[in-house]
Order: structure tokens, then sequence, then C-alpha cells
């Protein structure tokens, strides 16, 4: 069963679909609230959702509705509809128990053997510094504990007792560095020294952006309507994400107004100096000469999606090899391209298990906080491997 047919069968398994007349109504599995129409009249179904606008083909919202209407015809010409039964897959049990039961404490070790490679500043005058592997752990381990900073002071104090960190830093003193620039470079490459140790697994990437919403608010007041509006201000996270894992391998904190293309040779480049990168996926929103021609340099094939009327010959040789595969191999490039799936599923595990908001006030802090999610959901990938790969992560 292809990937489309197994997402169609776990639609139908898991959401209701509704029926007007030769329409049905099939809801969508990542945008809350958006719904798209399946028609099965004529010679072939369609759907109005853009993977059966890029391909002409059956999509799993398609399926979804075959599956939720399978017939039977008897002899005597009854028909007998079968409703689908929820669906479940395959899993080590043993092994994901043992990850999920033992993830806190073998994150925490490896958070030690992380900051351990933390060099401290030169000391100045003054009062001595806190240690900044110390509060760096503190930082992390803060996060991880999904609670304030107040309540994550009892855990790093067991953390203390460990021998993990020489001193528990005061609750202030960790807010005081979430809010210094200079731990955002260091926090960038806990991000991509925790993505190392599987650089043996993974060789394709996907790459993409989703927002973070903090308690800040926006206030202006609206001239047409004549009032007073407001809205939670957000923050922007692009990355580059493992297919295999979901490990984060690459990331660049931003205010919304930074566009999703700036961001993509950053990343890819980032991640190229530690994984040997064979392609890379991203949608229409990367779409550009520049990036083709940036991931063709890599050593990457570039599987970004095309846009409608794009020409087939720009001036770019890259560009124009991957527009005539879409065209005349439209079903080998959408396997590639539908790799970008599994960055929607990092963001989905990043925010369902570490928040999809931070507590941070300051544009800073609200950065390094975010950095922070990152590097805690990368242990966490970690900790599964451990179980169920069978690596054995070092550091530096």
């Amino acid at each position: 069963m292809e990937a489309r047919e197994q997402r169609g069968l776990q639609i139908a398994a898991t959401m209701r679909l509704s029926r007007r007349g030769d329409e049905w109504i099939v809801p969508s599995q990542t945008k809350n609230g958006s719904k798209y129409t399946v028609k099965l009249a004529g010679q072939s179904p369609t759907c109005s959702c853009p993977d059966y606008e890029a391909h002409r083909g059956k999509c799993k919202h398609i399926f979804a509705v075959e599956f939720s209407i399978q017939r039977d015809i008897a002899p005597d010409g009854t028909t007998t509809v079968t409703q689908t039964t929820r669906v479940t897959y395959s899993q080590d049990w043993p092994q994901y128990n043992a990850a999920q039961t033992n993830e806190k404490a073998i994150a925490a070790s490896l958070l030690q053997q992380l900051c351990g490679g933390i060099q401290q500043p030169p000391q100045g005058r003054g009062r001595p510094r806190l240690p900044l592997s110390d509060v760096t752990f503190a930082a992390v381990m803060k996060v991880f504990t999904t609670v304030s900073g107040r309540r994550a002071t009892s855990d790093i104090r067991e953390c203390e007792a460990k021998g993990q960190i020489t001193h528990t830093p005061h609750y202030n003193s960790v807010f005081n560095y979430l809010e210094n620039p200079m731990l955002t470079p260091i926090l960038k490459a806990l991000v991509e020294e925790t993505a190392a140790p599987l650089k043996a697994v993974e060789t394709s990437f996907a790459v993409d952006s989703s927002g973070f919403s903090t308690c800040v608010y926006e206030r202006w007041f609206d001239e047409r309507y004549g009032r007073l509006r407001s809205e939670h201000q957000w923050v922007k996270v692009h990355l580059m994400t493992g297919v295999n894992t979901n490990v984060i391998t690459s990331v660049e904190v931003t205010t919304r107004e930074v566009g999703d293309s700036s961001q993509f040779p950053v990343l890819l480049e980032r991640t190229a100096k530690r994984f040997a990168v064979s392609e890379v996926s991203a949608d229409k929103g990367y779409l550009s000469k520049r990036n083709m021609e940036f991931a063709d340099a890599m050593g990457a094939v570039p599987y970004i999606s095309f846009k409608a009327g794009t020409i087939a010959d720009n001036g770019c040789e890259i560009w124009r090899k991957m527009f005539h595969f879409y065209q005349f191999n439209r079903q080998q490039f959408l396997a590639h391209y539908h790799k970008r799936s599994n960055v929607e599923a990092t963001f989905s595990m990043l925010k369902r298990k570490f928040g999809a908001s931070v507590r941070s006030k300051t544009p800073v802090a609200q950065v390094n906080e975010v950095l922070c999610k990152v590097i805690c959901h990368n242990l966490s990938v970690l900790v599964h491997s451990i179980y169920e790969l069978g690596i054995a992560p070092t550091f530096w």
C-alpha cells in the first residue's frame, strides 16, 4: 500500500466524512477546520486539495472516501456498505516503553555530556561568573520539564545531586542568561551537535517554518471598524530535519516578517557541515533559482514543488532538469517531494511535547527559549534512537 493509501485509510478510520449528493467533504489532517471536496462522479474522481492539483492522481482524501464506502455487490444485486475500522500500526512496544520510561534520566545524562563541551569565558574583574555549562544545562532542563523556572528548580537540584552539574543556578540567573545574546550561538551549536550522532542514518532532509506564540500582545487601532485590536506576537522558526528520525539538523529563529526562501541556504549549509545531504525537499515557498543552484552546489537534489505557470528554462541548468523531471516523471518526483511532510511531523512533535508558545517576554530570550526546545526535541530523538537503532551518542 502506497503512502497516500495509508494516509487515506487513517483518515477514513479516525475522521468523520460527510456526504452532500455526489460530493464528499473530507477534513484536513494538517489544517484545523479546513475541508476538501471529493467528487467520485465521472470517469475519474477529483479533489480540491493541493496534492490532487499538483499530480492529478488519487490523493489521500479520495482514498479515504473510497475506503469509507467499500461496497460488496451480492449475486442478487443487493449492495453492502462496509465501514472502515480504526487503523493500528506495528510498534516495537518493549523498546518504545523502555525509551519513554527512561527518557528524562538519559536525556539529562546526554545533556551533561553536551554541556561539558561549552568553554567557560575568561573571568574578568568583579564577581565570579556562574559556570556557563551549568547555566545552559539548567536552561535546557527547565524547558524539558515544561514547567516554570521556579518549579523546575527541584529537578535541577536532583541533577546536581547526581553530579551532572556543579551548582544549581538560581532561577533568576537562568532568566538573565536567557536574555543574553551571547547564549544564542552556543545554543545553535548544541542543536547541531545533538543531531550529529545520527549522521549515518540521515541523508534526506526537509525544510519548513512554523510559528511559536508569545505572551506579548501587539495592539493597534483599526481605522476601518473604529476599534482597538490586539493579537499575540509570535516568532518564526525555520528548521531543517532528517526525514527518517525527525532530528533537527539546523535552525534559525526570526521575526514573522522574514521570508522562508531566504533561510534555505543558511539551513542547508549548516546541515551539510555534518551530514552527507543527498536530497532536500521543500514546498513552493522555497522555489527560486538561487536555492536550486545552492542545493546543486552542495551535492543535493532539490525536490522543490513548482508553481503554476512556471517556465522550463530561466538560464539555470538544475532548474531545467528538475522542471522536466517534474513534468515527465511526476509520480517519481512527488515520491521524493512528499518526504517534506516529515518536517510537519517534526513541528508537531516539538510543539506537543515542549509547548507551542514561549514564556519569555524579551526578543532575545524568546529566541533562546525556542532553541532550548529544539535541543530538548533532539535529545528525545536520541533517546529513542538508542533503544530502537542501537546507537551510542558521543559529542564533541
